[in-house]
């Protein structure tokens, strides 16, 4: 196990930054950390020689009524996994060192690409989301940043800001780690009830479904993912969706090659979200 620096500071990230060989990889986090994060920190490892992980519940991503108050602080079982997988510092700050001035006044927009799917359900969600991994980008002065597909949209979105604003950071997507039974990881699931938690499966099962499908079209693709998710009531679905993977825009009828089947559904009182990258269509 490395030996961990745990900076809470702006003065003591920027010492333990400057003691880092390069190239230095990134990982940002919101805590309570899982598999998930894990897999993020080790596919960093492979490619940097220096890990950097980021935990800071980031306030301005969340909205009236959503779950900041109950979302789950671990920072002593973050700071065991983070080293037990290589990470060489952990960056862990309260609000007042990312918002010394308090809220920002001056943000980041994510425009369009942020009004869609989880941005149509969560206004302004991806404006924060882009406004603290710019600052963040910027006080750990990565060379590259690893990201988790299960976030798609978000993952997109960063990747648009990185080029859009000249960031000059490689970002590099990590494929979602599941269960055995399918369920995407996520901080939210621990939520989750006994039987919630079998609820909760359909998600898995409808993308699945969707997948299989792919070789016909699209409408072959949100009718075999529907299917499933109308067979299991106390999933309350809020968007499914085939989008084009660059725009999120719904992919037509005549649309061959890569989409994007994405769904959220909120389960007890959990919201959960799932996507899967697909192939449209038959070859040749």
């Amino acid at each position: 196990m490395t030996q961990l620096v745990v900076a809470r500071t702006r003065a003591e990230l920027a010492a333990a930054r400057d003691a880092l060989p390069g190239p230095v990889a990134v990982v940002m986090t919101m805590g309570a950390l899982h598999a998930g994060h894990a897999e993020l920190v080790r596919r960093a490892r492979e490619r940097a020689a220096s890990v950097l992980v980021t935990v800071f519940l980031n306030p301005l991503q969340f909205g009236p009524g959503e779950d900041l108050a109950r979302y789950p602080r671990t920072l002593d079982a973050d700071l065991e996994l983070a080293a037990g997988c290589g990470a060489d510092v952990v960056f862990a700050p309260g609000p007042d060192v990312v918002y010394p001035d308090g809220d920002p006044l001056v943000r980041i927009s994510a425009g369009p690409l942020g009004q869609v799917l989880e941005g149509a359900s969560r206004p302004g969600h991806f404006d924060g989301v882009l406004t603290v991994v710019t600052k963040l980008l910027h006080l750990t002065r990565a060379d590259l940043a690893f990201f988790g597909q299960k976030d798609a949209q978000q993952l997109l979105l960063v990747r648009r800001t990185v080029r859009d604003l000249d960031l000059g950071v490689e970002v590099v997507a990590v494929p979602t780690v599941r269960e055995e039974d399918g369920l995407a990881l996520s901080s939210r699931n621990r939520y989750l009830t006994p039987f919630d938690r079998e609820v909760a499966l359909v998600l898995g099962r409808a993308l699945r479904a969707g997948e299989a499908a792919a070789p016909e079209g699209p409408s072959a693709v949100r009718r075999a993912a529907r299917d499933v998710l109308v067979r299991e009531p106390a999933a309350r679905v809020d968007y499914l969706a085939l989008v084009d993977p660059a725009t999120l825009a719904d992919v037509p009828e005549h649309h061959r090659g890569e989409a994007l089947l994405a769904l959220a559904a909120r389960v007890g009182s959990t919201r959960l979200i799932d996507n899967v990258p697909l192939v449209v269509g038959r070859p040749g």
